[in-house]
């Protein structure tokens, strides 16, 4: 896997080398990092995720015949598949296949198509090359089935059938913050995103910062993770909850005077999971709060509880993303920062001075290398706009 910037040219290059002659298009979709909102949006939360400048591209071919040619310069051969396959294979394919499965079943135009894919976002780091992957490939399949809406016109229906996908053919059952965050994105801003009104509101980054995105060298696996039992939790917790509450629907209708009410009326782990989601969905406006007036302070201190409920409460984190948390909050230029993703591995998000941000990757690096005996990858990244269809 090579993080490498990826051109147009280069995906054109990519796509004859597998199919010969030229593709028709060119999509690309960002990976995103989730400043806070961690585990909120499949409780109908708030989130509030920023695209990054790390992307997967789609160079596309339409075909005669239903089906779908699909290639990857990270994955040997050709793989064609019915759009009628009523099974998934069980690898990577099947996020283009579920995605476009998906599109069909919402009534979007879909044709068959050969598609060449590379990415730039390192898999399993928690910056959502899933969701990029469906993204781009939705968009290209759109575009040469013939529909020409602006993005804003499809985006939802790109969003739900990028995130039905996901859940219907791989197995992760995903909210669609990851999707959204690909579709809505602006550069220079993170999305604060309401999961349950689906209301969006762009709040912008201090000009001084810049996001660091640590890796931790351990890849986590959402679809095989403990991610599927968190969301039966927090559903347990809605269920025993509701008890003492009629008319409860989801965690985000929880305050903390409620849980701290009956949380002792329900299992103990799961009155837990309940607490995280409460208190994140609270970090949430507090952390745009903090970003909208600088108050770099107040902005860490949420962050390091966000941490702690997750590595606490909801029981996702892990040795390695513990202490690449230290070694960054003790690095040069270090404003704020946490584990980010779906947990049990991946990559920790942090908001650095700009002119001290190559000094912050140095000494992570070091103090990660001293502290796990592993290597440290830091992405220093610029936040990006939506999808396209690259000129």
């Amino acid at each position: 896997m090579s993080t490498a910037p990826i051109s147009r040219e280069d995906a054109a290059a990519g796509f004859r080398g597998a199919f010969g002659g030229a593709p028709d298009l060119v999509a690309r979709a960002p990976g995103r990092v989730n400043l806070i909102g961690e585990h909120t949006d499949y409780n109908d939360g708030l989130v509030l995720p920023a695209a990054v400048s790390l992307a997967t591209f789609a160079a596309g071919r339409r075909l005669p015949a239903p089906v779908l040619r699909l290639a990857s310069r990270e994955f040997p051969g050709v793989v064609e598949v019915p759009l009628a396959a009523r099974r998934p294979r069980g690898d990577w394919t099947d996020y283009v296949t579920g995605t476009a499965r998906a599109m069909a079943a919402r009534g979007l135009a879909v044709a068959g198509a050969e598609l060449w894919f590379a990415s730039e976002i390192p898999p399993g780091a928690g910056l959502s090359s899933s969701a990029a992957l469906e993204i781009a490939a939705g968009l290209g399949l759109l575009r040469l089935a013939g529909d020409a809406r602006p993005l804003p016109a499809l985006s939802w229906d790109l969003i739900l059938a990028g995130q039905a996908g996901e859940r219907e053919w791989v197995g992760a059952n995903c909210g669609f913050m990851d999707q959204a965050s690909a579709v809505l994105a602006r550069a220079g801003a993170a999305l604060l995103l309401d999961c349950r009104s689906r209301e969006t509101e762009y709040i912008p980054l201090p000009a001084e910062a810049v996001l660091a995105v640590c890796h931790t060298g351990v890849r986590h696996e959402l679809a095989t993770s403990a991610y599927n039992q968190r969301r039966r939790e927090c559903e347990a917790a809605v269920a025993g909850l509701a008890a003492h509450l009629p008319g409860l629907r989801s965690l985000r209708d929880v305050n903390p005077e409620m849980l701290e009410r009956y949380g002792g009326e329900i299992d103990p782990v799961v009155a837990r999971r309940a607490r995280h989601v409460v208190t994140e969905n609270a970090r949430v406006p507090a952390a745009c709060a903090a970003l909208r007036t600088g108050d770099w302070p107040r902005l860490r201190a949420v962050f390091a509880a966000s941490h702690a409920s997750l590595r606490d409460d909801y029981e996702v984190s892990c040795p390695e993303l513990d202490a690449m948390v230290e070694a960054a909050a003790a690095a040069p230029g270090f404003l704020a920062g946490r584990m980010t993703g779906g947990g049990f591995g991946g990559c920790t998000v942090n908001l650095v001075a700009a002119d001290l941000a190559p000094a912050f990757a140095a000494a992570v690096t070091a103090d990660y290398q001293a502290r796990m005996h592993r290597r440290a990858r830091v992405f220093l990244l610029a936040t990006a706009g939506s999808a396209t269809i690259e000129p």
